[in-house]
């Protein structure tokens, strides 16, 4: 970092963004722009240290012995997102994480007296942290270096240090102001508060000479300390050369475990009849075969895991009294959930899923949207994905969210149809690093996919392909091509199935249809435009879409002249299947748009 870099103050391009972006390379590990962000995902990396240093660590060699800290303002702790998180924290009992509060009585509005006057101190003590409150100007460093200490010595509790300091210290007209807060001091006030501390205030970026080498006495210091690390993991890898290997494949995010050979298998039939498989269900099968043989990814729940299915069989809880458990209970907290799964999965070693329903992902929308940014590969897990919620009605039944979440810039949202196309979206999720993926999985029960008869489930890698094409061997209206569909039938998730039983009715009519099974838009997307166009053949302008969802995006793929078979209002309380019938999302409906395109 140079002082033209710092020049370059939220430039185009510059190291110096009005907000720190995830730049592991110039030391920024976490994005921090939202209020409260920080401070949750601190709480993910002091569960990750906790989890990998009792993984690793044996006696006469702490490989993995680091503290998490963090500095936050006013705002942060305001953040409902912060109490979530810091609520955790303390149950989990994080002595690993040291958050140092600045304290300075001052946002934007003015004096954070006109809206924030709880105590503080009390509320963290309540939450089962250590408090250690510095009072003054914030310029009593050695009080401040005993209270860091003392936090460092801390056992079982976090620790808040509440340290009070005054914002603009020093200048003339703005010390403890709002004008402070988020507009620069201005020309002459930066000189006034130079004469003040006795430097030129003619100089500009001006570092002195007596501070330059003392700050950087810390290259040195980082150094040795790297070089003794160094030192002491080379004696580990000969002590414990399996446990250093597996260090280090997490380090470089090598996956060495073979998945196809873990995937379930389902059914077909079962019972003499064609078997059917909530896809929730059918990703807690593939988290029980791949699990227990990837033990540097942690996954939980806020409060819903009989529902999500994200808990695999014989997985420890993570408790104060067994950091060796790789399953976190969140409680009823998706926000927290959705920053502590970041700060997880940026920790260097370690990786994180959670779960809870789709409607509930408004509330994580924050975390979801950093982690977009940043290319974390946090997993966010959303059951209960449509109208097929049923009973519990328009407020549970999420209707918007798939376009919400499509419309996240490097969020691959995929949506599978069934069992096969679940465990397949978990093998390619756990080999991407590429950004944050989201799983939206059924409640209900939907028809497994025959692979030997149709397109495998493998082809969700791609985003989209084609399911089912048009079969020259049935009987044909006359008008179609040998071989070639009259209409597309496009479909993601549980649709998917109306979209074959369509296909099956309209082929023994003689019309000629291609069932696309569209997981994941964003890798279709990604694919090479003339694999796209021999999925969604760009001649066939009869193109029928259906998804328990809002319209929005879809005329991507169907066109103007395109008709969708969806949502366009909220859901309904009523049996899963009524809500379909109800909404006009069934075969019948399928059938009818496609014989209208056509004209028959």
């Amino acid at each position: 970092m140079t002082i033209d870099d710092l020049k370059n103050f939220r430039q185009w391009g510059s190291k110096t963004p009005g907000h720190p972006e995830y730049k592991p390379d110039l030391g920024i590990e976490a994005t921090t722009g939202p209020l409260g962000q920080g401070i949750s995902n601190a709480v993910g990396m002091a569960i990750a240290q906790k989890y990998t240093a009792n993984y690793f660590n044996r006696e006469g060699f702490p490989v993995v012995d680091y503290k998490i800290y963090v500095t936050c303002g006013d705002g942060d702790l305001e953040e409902g997102i912060s109490s979530e998180t810091s609520s955790l924290a303390g149950h989990l009992a994080l002595d690993n994480l040291i958050v140092i509060y600045d304290d300075n009585h001052i946002s934007i509005d003015g004096v954070t007296g006109l809206s924030f006057t709880e105590d503080t101190a009390k509320r963290y003590k309540a939450y089962g942290w250590n408090v250690i409150d510095v009072p003054g100007d914030g310029n009593d460093m050695v009080t401040f270096d005993k209270a860091l200490k003392k936090a460092k010595r801390a056992k079982d509790k976090p620790t808040l240090i509440k340290l009070r300091t005054h914002i603009a210290f020093g200048a003339p007209t703005k010390h403890d102001t709002s004008e402070a807060h988020g507009s620069p001091l201005g020309e002459d006030e930066i000189k006034a508060t130079k004469r003040q501390f006795g430097w030129d205030p003619e100089k500009t970026f001006n570092v002195p000479e007596q501070v330059l080498p003392y700050t950087r006495k810390a290259i040195d210091k980082g150094k040795r300390a790297e070089a003794s690390w160094n030192r002491l993991f080379k004696k580990y890898e000969a002590a414990y050369p399996e446990l250093a290997k597996q260090f280090q494949d997490a380090l470089e995010s090598k996956n060495t475990v073979d998945i196809d050979s873990l995937l379930p298998k389902f059914d077909i039939v079962k019972d003499g009849k064609p078997n059917a498989i909530a896809t929730r269900s059918a990703s807690g099968k593939t988290l029980d075969a791949l699990m227990p043989q990837m033990p540097f990814i942690l996954g939980g729940s806020a409060d819903l895991t009989p529902s999500n299915n994200t808990r695999w069989k014989d997985v420890k809880d993570f408790q104060p009294a067994s950091r060796d458990g790789r399953y976190i209970r969140f409680g009823v907290r998706e926000h927290g959930m959705g920053a502590i799964l970041n700060g997880v999965s940026v920790s260097g070693l370690t990786r994180a899923f959670g779960g809870t329903f789709l409607v509930f992902s408004d509330y994580m929308r924050g975390a979801v949207r950093v982690a977009a940014i940043s290319h974390y590969p946090t997993i966010f897990v959303w059951t209960h994905d449509s109208i097929g919620v049923g009973e519990d009605g328009p407020t549970h039944q999420p209707v918007e969210h798939f376009a919400a979440l499509r419309a996240i810039p490097n969020l691959l949202t995929i949506r599978p149809a069934d069992a096969y196309e679940t465990a397949a979206a978990w093998k390619f999720i756990l080999q991407y690093r590429g950004g944050p993926v989201a799983l939206l999985l059924t409640r209900q029960n939907l028809p497994v996919i025959d692979q030997t008869k149709y397109a495998p489930a493998a082809n969700l890698a791609k985003g989209a392909y084609v399911l089912i094409d048009a079969d020259p061997s049935r009987p044909t209206s006359g008008r179609a091509e040998a071989g070639k569909p009259e209409v597309l039938l496009l479909a993601t998730g549980s649709e998917v199935s109306l979209a074959v039983e369509a296909y099956n009715k309209l082929s023994a009519e003689g019309i000629k249809a291609r069932v696309v099974s569209m997981p994941c838009w964003e890798l279709f997307e990604k694919q090479s435009k003339e694999y796209r166009d021999s999925v969604i053949l760009p001649d066939v302008k009869a193109r029928v879409a259906v998804e328990a969802g809002i319209e929005l995006g879809w005329h991507k793929w169907i066109g103007d002249k395109g008709i969708f078979i969806g949502m366009s209002s909220f859901g309904a309380s009523a049996p899963f299947k009524t809500c379909y019938e109800k909404f006009g999302i069934t075969t019948d409906a399928v059938i009818a748009a496609a014989k209208k395109l056509l004209g028959k």
